[in-house]
């Protein structure tokens, strides 16, 4: 794409919104949370603002050569939908690829809690295209098993929730359904999102998709299932959670773009919640434009959610996440200055080897590279503010069920107790830390800058500023014995998704690591019966054995 004069002139405002409101904002959320009506009391879904769907089809180019060639299952989101509209490819056909693939996989995998083969097929026999047609019809969607569907089962992976069916959609699915996505079913998470997924009394379930048949490598945080279906190719894109980096470290470990992206942006109404100043829903995706048509679906104002409302409007995520040229060569959409902290490209490591390789891709789309220095106090901070204030959020909203059956909380028990024991003075003291843990996000970490790397999301987690994760090359791991995917995590300043699109967007338009996918796994065991499980290993055997 060639960028107008004005794209070329034009400088990002996402400096000059209002840091003040946003930090009177965070204290807000931050007092509302004891008080706040949570998902868990909702009885029934009140009246939700329909969302305007302004992303169509018709608004996709094509981006990678020899498309014809590329298999259904490994098309993007923008390129299933060039073949959706000129009719090479339909919904159904699409639907049932993945779902044959599911049948012959997820033993191995373990993606899946509940997978809707016959709702999906039905949703996608219904599809009509026309000439302008919502962005993510026929697009088959791995929704992680917190978000509430109606009807369908929504878990957890939690005794708590073993047998819970809610009788309405989250405010996310039903805005993704209302832009013609397909969900094909609900996917493993961490019990009650608090680790990689596993069953609630904590034997490990889905693996990492490079590693099927070696369950002990780490897949990525709660979301886990979510990515392994997308990096497995089991679904086109999908959708996770992020409290304490459960969206990019899942991207970081499989290959994929996470996107979170700033507190309130997405609305939780219909989410089982974890941390009421924490959690965040975002797209697990192949690349950054996918990344991008999934947050523009998903974003905007909820009446049902306090946190989504009185924030700028959201920008155009997908002109951002498509490349421009500028004589000839790639170019940053905007003027961006990319801060490297002073530790970040040091080591003799692959890894660090891949790190000043990226800096160095980066710098060549134009943009200006500059040393940073986190202050003094960050890590104090961080760790005090994620201590003190997540966990007491956590245990406050399960309150009757602490009281009524401990068992209930299986493998994750003792962290929720924790919360318990955390005082008043302590809780507040975190509060605090918090407040000055983004005051100095925005005079130190970004003074200098406009999206840094960081090698954490948990501090920029804590303080709701959004952070994208995307793959730059492969990493020999010795105890898996092969090579696995490393990735990079960039954190921009609040509700400046676009800045952190449009630098991914710069990279991947120069390389191919988001277009690699692994290997598929070996034929599930003959005596296997349908359905069955692999035995695995539980999450306290390999903590104990560091597998």
């Amino acid at each position: 794409m060639t960028s107008s004069k004005k794209d070329s002139d034009q400088s990002k405002g996402d400096g000059r919104f209002d840091r003040r409101a946003f930090l009177q904002r965070l204290a807000l959320a931050s007092a509302a949370a004891g008080g706040a009506a949570t998902t868990l009391n909702a009885a029934a879904a009140s009246a939700r603002s329909r969302p305007v769907i302004h992303l169509y089809m018709d608004e996709f180019s094509l981006d990678a050569a020899g498309d014809a060639e590329i298999d259904p299952l490994d098309l993007t989101i923008a390129q299933a939908a060039v073949r959706i509209r000129n009719g090479s490819l339909t919904p159904v056909d699409l639907v049932e690829r993945f779902l044959a693939r599911i049948a012959t996989f997820d033993d191995t995998y373990q993606a899946w809690n509940t997978v809707l083969a016959d709702q999906a097929l039905q949703r996608a026999r219904r599809v009509n295209v026309g000439p302008r047609q919502p962005a993510l019809t026929g697009i088959p969607i791995a929704v992680k098993d917190n978000f509430f569907t109606n009807g369908v089962l929504t878990t957890a992976n939690s005794f708590i929730f073993q047998d819970f069916r809610p009788t309405f959609d989250a405010t996310v699915v039903t805005r993704l359904l209302r832009s013609g996505g397909i969900v094909l079913g609900k996917t493993q998470m961490g019990p009650l999102a608090t680790t990689r997924a596993t069953t609630p009394d904590g034997v490990i379930t889905t693996v990492n998709a490079w590693t099927p048949d070696n369950p002990a490598v780490y897949p990525g945080g709660s979301s886990t299932g979510s990515a392994t279906a997308v990096a497995g190719r089991m679904a086109t894109v999908g959708i996770g959670t992020q409290t304490g980096g459960s969206i990019t470290v899942p991207a970081q470990c499989q290959g994929l773009t996470g996107l979170k992206p700033t507190l309130g942006r997405c609305s939780l109404f219909g989410v089982i919640p974890l941390s009421y100043t924490r959690d965040h829903p975002g797209p697990l995706a192949r690349d950054v434009k996918d990344a991008a048509i999934m947050l523009q679906s998903m974003a905007g104002a909820d009446p049902n959610d306090l946190r989504t409302l009185g924030l700028p409007p959201v920008p155009d995520l997908v002109k951002a996440a498509t490349p421009v040229r500028r004589k000839g060569r790639v170019s940053c959409r905007w003027p961006t200055r990319l801060g490297v902290p002073a530790d970040y490209l040091a080591g003799t490591d692959r890894e660090s080897e891949l790190r000043r390789n990226m800096v160095d891709t980066l710098a060549n789309t134009g943009i200006e590279v500059v040393d940073i220095r986190l202050p003094d106090e960050w890590s104090l901070l961080s760790d005090y503010a994620f201590n003190s204030v997540r966990l007491p959020e956590r245990s406050e909203q399960f309150l009757e069920y602490l009281r009524d059956d401990l068992k209930l909380f299986g493998v994750s028990l003792a962290t929720w107790m924790q919360g318990l024991f955390v005082g008043g003075d302590e809780y507040v003291r975190g509060q605090r830390a918090k407040l000055l843990l983004a005051e100095l996000a925005f005079s130190d970490v970004f003074a200098e800058c406009d999206v840094v790397l960081t090698e954490e999301a948990d501090p920029f987690d804590i303080i709701g500023f959004p952070l994208l994760a995307f793959p730059i090359g492969m990493v020999m791991d010795a105890k898996a014995g092969t090579l696995l995917p490393a990735g990079a995590l960039l954190a921009g300043q609040p509700y400046a998704e676009d800045r952190l699109c449009a630098v991914g967007a710069a990279f991947q338009a120069v390389t191919s690591h988001h277009r690699l996918r692994p290997p598929d796994p070996a034929p599930p065991p003959t005596n296997t019966r349908s359905g069955s499980r692999r035995l695995r290993l539980s999450l306290a055997e390999v903590e104990r054995t560091g597998a």
